[in-house]
């Protein structure tokens, strides 16, 4: 596909806590087509999945009767470098076809969301037409990841590390998607930034 034959690329992220999936379901409201890297990873190594067999030979004991044991996965490649770059080079070209046959499946559209939590730190930028940060105050990201089940201070300072800090990723964005105010406000901002580029693109 050509620049010319595809539909405009809108590439999602955010660092962890910061409101993303939620952000996602707003533009796919819009009736943007969304490509949801993370749901992808989860099909993969969901019962069944493709990389399943792959990733309890990489790992072994990491995988179960429901696929991939996540938090065993999490345990083993988290604070190991290498072994996370061998997890990577499995995951992300069988992703990278499962977004190629989306954007095969969505060519007629005129706009479709890549959904990328590590758009940045992974160059996933390479292709994409618009890059939207969705962002909220460093109290808020805390306070969302910290309540999740499991996390622990420790374990949220580790993802952070692997992350590009939120105010690199806010400088390198096309458009900011501020989360730290009432959910009907941020809806507000996917609808108007959904009009402004369907406008830029009629």
């Amino acid at each position: 596909m050509t620049v010319r034959d595809r539909p405009y690329i809108i590439g999602l992220t955010g660092s962890i806590g910061m409101g993303k999936s939620t952000v996602a379901q707003m533009f796919a409201d819009e009736n943007v087509p969304l490509f949801d890297a993370d749901a992808a990873v989860h099909q993969l190594q969901g019962p069944g999945g493709a990389l399943v067999d792959a990733i309890e030979s990489m790992f072994p004991g990491c995988t179960n009767s429901e696929g991939v044991d996540r938090q065993k996965l999490g345990a083993a490649v988290l604070g190991d470098p290498a072994a996370l770059k061998r997890l990577e080079q499995l995951i992300h070209p069988a992703v990278g076809e499962m977004r190629l046959a989306f954007l095969q499946d969505n060519e007629d559209q005129p706009m479709v969301l890549f959904d990328i939590p590590l758009l940045f730190e992974k160059s996933g930028a390479d292709g994409i037409d618009h890059i939207v940060v969705v962002s909220a105050s460093a109290e808020d990201q805390r306070a969302r990841v910290l309540a999740r089940p499991g996390m622990t201070e420790e374990r949220f300072e580790q993802i952070k590390s692997l992350q590009m800090p939120d105010a690199e990723k806010r400088k390198r964005a096309d458009s900011v998607i501020d989360t730290s105010l009432p959910l009907a406000e941020t809806r507000q901002q996917v609808q108007k930034l959904v009009q402004k580029l369907k406008a830029s693109l009629a």
